[in-house]
């Protein structure tokens, strides 16, 4: 009746009396509770001591008198800089007198004098009198391609595709298929329908127990113990205090009353407000009539004679009667066939499929690697070019090798010359 405790995993790996337990080499978790008392002295207690601060002393303002004496408007400027008498400074260039011919001066240029016109007739263009002349006969809307090329007609093509040589049988076509004999139509037997039981009413009383009530009956219990290590309170004999520290130490200045000024005492002016303003003072119109109308009246009266609505346009370009050309549809020129299409292609009627022919290969057969001759690591590189070394610039040395400075030229550059072609001149010299 009891359940089994014996697994796969039991059997296969039983407990051997001889092991023992490792133990576990995590800490206890059991709490220490300090022996020396708390302090009640915080590190801000401690490291920032309270100083006495006092409140700032204001100045009071000073009262404003005011002075019977009048301001001195004078500057450092009007007092350093003084005006001084200007004159009007004579030119420092030399008089420089100059000769003005009296002649009377040639404005021709040299071009002018050189290029000199030739008398000679203008050329007349050769140019033929092709002038247009509009024919006067009627435009007959006709063009090139309808006067050259005539329709001659439909044109009986002869169709290049090849006759459909398939003989067709005469016999009717057999409509039996493998679906046919293979699957033969049973009858079908009628679904089962299920019948529907009656709903009898329970005769035993409901009990209004649950799972709940029934598994799960209220056993009387130990209440659960705290793990909490129990804590001695030293309760001063003190009151506690209301008061905070911040309370204590920063306490609210005494605070000055804000200086306001008085308002002056409106006093309405004595004299009227004068309301007229400059234009009505000044632009004033003593005879002033409203303006006349210039235009006589009798240019305004109605004529009684019908509006003539034509113009110089309307008389000289007159809409021509012209009717709308109809446009050439020719008749078709394909004749279809009476037969209908077989829907086949040239490659389906001339191309046959026939068996893949199997190719045989005359490739001679591979004898396998040599591995007795050594390969020969020489080649024609290797043998031909002799390595040579880095051949230095001559641009590179203070001084080359071989060569003699002989000077600089205008633009900076540094001239020499070979050892060789130096001695010759010298010895020639």
């Amino acid at each position: 009746e009891k359940p089994c405790m014996l697994t796969e995993y039991m059997e296969q790996y039983p407990l051997y009396s001889i092991t023992v337990p490792r133990g576990s080499f995590k800490p206890k978790e059991a709490y220490k509770m300090a022996q020396i008392p708390m302090e009640g002295i915080s590190t801000t207690k401690r490291d920032y001591i309270v100083h006495e601060v006092l409140p700032q002393k204001l100045k009071p303002p000073e009262k404003h008198d005011k002075s019977d004496k009048s301001m001195d408007l004078t500057s450092t400027y009007k007092q350093d800089y003084n005006s001084y008498p200007i004159f009007q400074v004579p030119p420092c260039l030399p008089c420089v007198t100059r000769h003005i011919p009296s002649t009377k001066m040639d404005t021709r240029t040299t071009y002018e004098d050189d290029y000199v016109l030739w008398n000679e007739p203008k050329t007349e263009p050769i140019r033929p009198n092709d002038r247009f002349h509009p024919s006067e006969e009627k435009f007959d809307h006709r063009t090139i391609v309808q006067d050259d090329y005539l329709y001659r007609g439909p044109v009986a093509t002869q169709s290049c595709k090849p006759l459909n040589l398939v003989q067709k049988t005469e016999g009717p076509i057999e409509t039996v298929t493998n679906y046919r004999m293979n699957y033969v139509p049973h009858p079908l037997q009628k679904c089962y329908v299920h019948k529907k039981e009656k709903y009898k009413v329970n005769e035993v009383p409901f009990d209004g127990l649950t799972t709940h009530k029934a598994s799960y009956k209220g056993m009387v219990g130990e209440p659960a113990k705290l793990v909490k290590p129990y804590q001695l309170k030293l309760l001063p004999d003190l009151p506690f205090s209301s008061t905070t520290e911040f309370q204590e130490k920063y306490q609210a200045w005494p605070r000055h009353p804000v200086f306001t000024k008085k308002p002056d005492v409106y006093l309405p002016p004595l004299e009227k407000m004068d309301l007229h303003t400059t234009t009505q003072v000044h632009y004033k119109h003593p005879n002033g009539k409203p303006a006349k109308m210039c235009q006589s009246l009798a240019h305004l009266k109605k004529s009684t004679e019908p509006f003539n609505s034509s113009s110089v346009m309307k008389e000289d370009y007159k809409p021509w009667l012209c009717k709308r050309l109809k446009p050439v549809i020719h008749a078709p020129e394909l004749t279809f066939p009476a037969k209908p299409m077989d829907c086949l292609t040239t490659f389906q009627t001339h191309y046959v499929p026939h068996p893949l022919t199997v190719v045989k290969s005359y490739k001679p057969g591979w004898s396998g690697p040599n591995h007795h001759t050594l390969l020969d690591a020489k080649t024609t590189y290797a043998t031909s070019y002799t390595p040579k070394g880095p051949v230095r610039c001559l641009a590179s040395y203070k001084d080359p090798p071989g060569y003699i400075f002989e000077g600089t030229d205008a633009d900076g550059h540094k001239l020499y010359l070979p050892a060789s072609k130096s001695e010759c001149l010298q010895g020639g010299h």
